[in-house]
């Protein structure tokens, strides 16, 4: 079936809303470690609760959006995406402020789930690959512009004004979700299971082999990212001094180079073939973390030394995720959000254990994010060579 330009469209805002609260706030890191009376490294927590909440609400929106279609989930997650933005904005300490990161996630985890299941439903194989491809196209324009615009707002106002925007930006999805989405999963084919029955199936799908080493491999390189996310923040503001302006424009440039090879990718993929784009991108991945730790260690090429390897890095990521993905879900049509969920559970509960890693072993240098991401591209590259070929 083909997929109509504006279905992706929506699809892709919907999507990015892990983006938007994910990146715009990474300049505020130090300002809210000084708001809330936090040590260096601090600010990590709240990424990871976010993770965390990920990792929890996207299990729960999958089950629910096999059960009760693609529409209901969305309309719930996020109005409660919106609500516990706002609380981000109002919160006074912390620990509250933590809470609502969670509490957040857990309803704007169902933009993350719903969307892969809605491409799932629609298609499969290279078209999958090619509008999942698309897809990046449409969220990947939030990671260049959040930093950025995050920046810009702490220049004249508040961090919590941040949150106000996320706030809109629920409830601006909520409002096209309930006006334009269609429910792709027909009444006959939703699945009604009880709590026994939903382990059971999870279990099912973990056990494909095909499913786990494509998640794993997307997992690990992912983890990375996040590696990314967490400790970017210390290794150009604390260590090299770059301004919070300067942070957004090198985090945009690194994920037009996501967007650019997610795209690219797309033509790829029917001429040369999953198996072969998947292999070259985490080749690359791992050596540009390799260089990305030796710069990080010896200091040799500053800022620019730290750029380029991630730059590469990210790159990869727009070749490795949308590929890994359908790879993982392309035995699971009868169960699609389910099975998108375990992906993204597993995936997020990576990411929040590397974002963690990263803060509480942060030193105000770029080394704990090169290990990390090393981490990440090294098990990328280990797992792959277990992925099932053709």
């Amino acid at each position: 079936m083909i997929v109509p330009i504006w279905l992706t469209l929506l699809l892709g805002v919907l999507t990015a809303v892990g983006p938007v609260s994910t990146d715009m706030y990474l300049p505020a890191f130090p300002l809210i470690e000084a708001d809330f009376g936090g040590g260096a490294g601090s600010a990590q927590i709240t990424l990871a609760a976010w993770f965390i909440g990920l990792a929890v609400g996207q299990i729960t929106h999958g089950s629910l959006s096999d059960r009760f279609g693609r529409r209901a989930p969305l309309l719930i997650g996020t109005t409660i995406y919106a609500g516990a933005s706002l609380g981000c904005a109002l919160a006074g300490g912390l620990w509250s402020f933590s809470f609502y990161r969670l509490l957040a996630a857990i309803g704007g985890s169902a933009s993350m789930v719903v969307p892969r299941a809605v491409v799932r439903d629609l298609a499969d194989g290279h078209e999958a690959a090619r509008i999942l491809s698309r897809l990046m196209l449409v969220m990947g324009v939030v990671p260049i512009l959040a930093p950025a615009a995050g920046g810009a707002v702490l220049a004249f106002a508040s961090w919590r004004l941040i949150f106000w925007i996320a706030a809109v930006y629920g409830g601006i999805c909520t409002l096209l979700v309930w006006r334009f989405l269609p429910d792709t999963l027909a009444a006959t084919r939703r699945i009604r299971l009880g709590p026994i029955g939903l382990l059971r199936r999870y279990a099912a799908i973990g056990r494909e082999g095909r499913f786990v080493t494509n998640a794993l491999c997307g997992g690990f390189a992912m983890a990375g990212l996040f590696a990314y996310l967490g400790g970017s923040p210390a290794a150009y503001i604390a260590e090299y001094h770059v301004s919070p302006t300067h942070y957004g424009m090198l985090f945009g440039i690194n994920a037009a180079g996501f967007i650019f090879a997610a795209q690219v990718n797309a033509r790829l993929l029917p001429r040369f073939g999953t198996d072969r784009v998947i292999t070259t991108a985490v080749a690359a991945a791992a050596l540009a973390t390799m260089l990305l730790t030796l710069d990080a260690m010896t200091g040799w090429g500053r800022v620019p030394g730290l750029a380029v390897p991630l730059f590469t890095y990210l790159a990869a990521l727009g070749f490795l995720m949308p590929t890994t993905t359908v790879g993982a879900l392309s035995r699971h049509a009868a169960q699609a959000a389910s099975a998108s969920a375990l992906m993204g559970t597993g995936q997020f509960l990576l990411g929040a254990l590397f974002s963690t890693a990263v803060g509480l072993i942060n030193d105000g240098t770029a080394r704990p994010m090169a290990f990390l991401m090393l981490a990440g591209g090294l098990g990328a590259l280990v797992t792959n060579q277990f992925r099932p070929r053709g």
